[in-house]
């Protein structure tokens, strides 16, 4: 690992963006091995970083860049920790030997559903960043429905505190009773907007899921409290999205150990052998999806004995002396 940009290697490491660390810089925050660092300045392997009270070790090589699914259950917060003691995301995340887990984007409290985390810092940040514009897309119950006026203003767009929202798309998704459940999609993330928007209109969410994030859909199979790894193909695909170059140090597996990685991890728990795998996340590129199933284990049935009811089964027997 070359010195590089001393913002472009703290990005990595998953500190912050750039142009948050850009900021501490300017604000003299940051030393580079005891000297305090301006902008323009670089770092590479065996740098002694300190930000405030932190201190960390530019390491030689890179990490091996990686990318999680996790099926967010409601009632975790997206955070390290939290004050009041309520369970957290990071908790569930399984352990890591280099770096650490950044989550990409944030689900609220009662939210559930797709989370991607990564150990890259600055592919999380470019898949955050506004200018990329990067899709996410929410199955989300509204009580009594929406009827057609609303769901003009909410295409038209609505005011919100923080500024204008609106969605790019949004389609009916079927109901029974009271709740009707559509799917929208939007090109930011700011806090609890999907509800604040359907709030605007007069309606009220009772449920929210959010089914994709850039393409990446969540697959069907994977259990609330479940991760699953991203297929290298479509990590790949995820990096050039936002103009990285993929990742090629994937370690190589043989058949079985392959097969046993693929599993989804169950947070918490040893994983046990499943029956059924879940397939992969698909990411979509250019208007075109593309689809990463994994095979499913083969299950060992036990064979019938064609032996009736009541028959002693006929024995070979070998030739007596």
């Amino acid at each position: 690992m070359e010195k590089q940009r001393l913002q472009k290697v703290l990005a990595a490491m998953g500190l912050g963006s750039r142009r948050r660390i850009e900021d501490w810089i300017s604000q003299g925050r940051i030393k580079i091995n005891g000297q305090v660092a301006t902008l323009g300045d670089h770092a590479g392997p065996g740098d002694t970083i300190e930000m405030g009270d932190q201190r960390v070790q530019v390491p030689d090589v890179r990490s091996v860049r990686r990318v999680l699914i996790y099926h967010k259950p409601e009632g975790q917060i997206t955070a390290n920790r939290d004050p009041e003691g309520r369970p957290t995301v990071h908790e569930n995340l399984p352990p890591i030997a280099d770096g650490r887990w950044i989550t990409v984007g944030r689900l609220d409290f009662n939210t559930s559903g797709l989370l991607l985390v990564t150990n890259d810092g600055e592919l999380a940040n470019r898949l955050m960043h506004p200018s990329y514009g990067i899709e996410r897309t929410y199955a989300v119950r509204v009580l009594g429905g929406l009827d057609d006026e609303q769901q003009k203003q909410l295409i038209a767009g609505v005011t919100l505190e923080d500024g204008p929202a609106s969605f790019k798309r949004l389609a009916d998704a079927g109901g029974q009773g009271a709740n009707h459940w559509y799917h929208v999609t939007l090109h930011e993330g700011r806090n609890r907007e999907v509800r604040r928007m359907i709030e605007a209109v007069g309606g009220q969410v009772s449920r929210l899921i959010r089914i994709s994030y850039a393409g990446v859909t969540l697959p069907p199979r994977l259990r609330p409290g479940k991760i699953q790894e991203l297929a290298p193909d479509v990590e790949a695909a995820l990096a050039e999205l936002v103009g990285l170059k993929p990742e090629t140090r994937h370690k190589t597996l043989d058949r079985e150990s392959a097969r046993r990685a693929s599993k989804p991890f169950k947070a918490g728990k040893a994983s046990g052998t499943a029956k059924k795998q879940a397939p992969r996340g698909r990411v979509a590129r250019g208007g075109e999806s593309m689809s990463h199933p994994l095979k499913r284990e083969t299950t060992i049935r036990t064979r019938k004995s064609r032996t009736k009811p009541g028959q002693t089964a006929n024995r070979r027997r070998g030739s007596r002396g």
